[in-house]
């Protein structure tokens, strides 16, 4: 092929390559541009579905930021408590400035009062734990209760939450007792009534409603709810759940349901019970399902 053909047919060659690379790149253009177009799209849509401007998931961590110090302040030998307390009541102020976005909400002051409960809770929390050691035989020593019974723990927390519930404290004891559901999987809601002492075994599973009242000297077990008849928005200011008296003992999964719901002092309520009516003082209430056993080995 004579020397300008190849000359030429170059020529068309790099001008095609050329024309082909300039309408990728016209190409990646008009995507890039749309995918923009779409990404701000997108980014609006979220924008406009935020629709929340309290809702702030800060909020959350720093509830259980301070339920963590809290806890480690009262009972925790290594950590200094004076120098905790002032750091605690500068992180509660914070929670405070968060939850409180509602006119007339009884938020200011709190930490003092709030700051005076807490001898009398670490009595009562005491009181808790040696009970543990008193009718557990798995429990060897009071440091193993406050170190390795979720029970126990899910216990302080909720005493420690009850008392913000009661000043009128928006949010914080609910998400403390979040806190300890998540770490236990035992949910106590912080509005229920808890006598002294009270004793949780092996703790997972056990639910204690808002209007739960528990009098003192009640054990329960794994898997023990303590609940509603029925969910309604109507019923938010009614009693809800179950009255247990004192001295009662209730076993694994039984479910006690109803506001009208009263188990009678010093009675046992055996595993897998469903109740929804009341029991009087002095019962042994137990479920018996019908077990059969069959030998599987055919006799020559």
């Amino acid at each position: 092929m004579p020397k300008f053909e190849i000359q030429k047919l170059e020529s068309v060659i790099i001008g095609v390559s050329f024309d082909s690379t300039l309408h990728s790149l016209l190409n990646c253009c008009i995507i890039e541009n749309k995918f923009i177009m779409n990404l701000k799209e997108i980014i609006q849509k979220i924008q406009d579905q935020k629709k929340l401007p309290n809702l702030k998931y800060s909020v959350k961590e720093k509830t259980e930021a301070f339920t963590k110090i809290l806890f480690y302040t009262l009972f925790d030998e290594a950590t200094p408590v004076e120098e905790n307390i002032n750091k605690l009541e500068q992180e509660f102020q914070e929670l405070v400035t968060l939850v409180c976005w509602e006119a007339g909400q009884p938020c200011g002051k709190i930490w003092n009062a709030y700051l005076d409960t807490l001898p009398e809770i670490m009595e009562k929390l005491s009181c808790d734990a040696k009970a543990i050691t008193l009718h557990d035989p798995a429990a060897n020593s009071l440091e193993e209760v406050y170190l390795a019974y979720p029970g126990f723990f899910a216990i302080a927390i909720y005493r420690l939450s009850h008392e913000l519930y009661k000043f009128g404290l928006p949010l914080v004891p609910r998400l403390m007792a979040e806190y300890a559901h998540r770490l236990t999987g035992t949910d106590i809601n912080p509005g229920a009534q808890i006598g002294v002492p009270f004793f949780i075994d092996h703790a997972t599973g056990v639910v204690i409603g808002e209007t739960t009242v528990i009098k003192d000297n009640v054990k329960i077990y794994q898997g023990v709810t303590l609940g509603a008849l029925s969910v309604d928005r109507a019923l938010r200011n009614t009693k809800r759940h179950p009255t247990i008296e004192e001295n009662v003992t209730i076993y694994a999964n039984a479910t006690i349901l109803g506001g009208n719901t009263v188990i009678g002092a010093n009675s046992v309520i055996g595993g897998n019970v469903w109740l929804t009516k009341s029991v009087p003082e002095n019962s042994m209430v137990s479920h018996t399902p019908q077990i059969n056993i069959k030998n599987t080995v055919k006799n020559d």
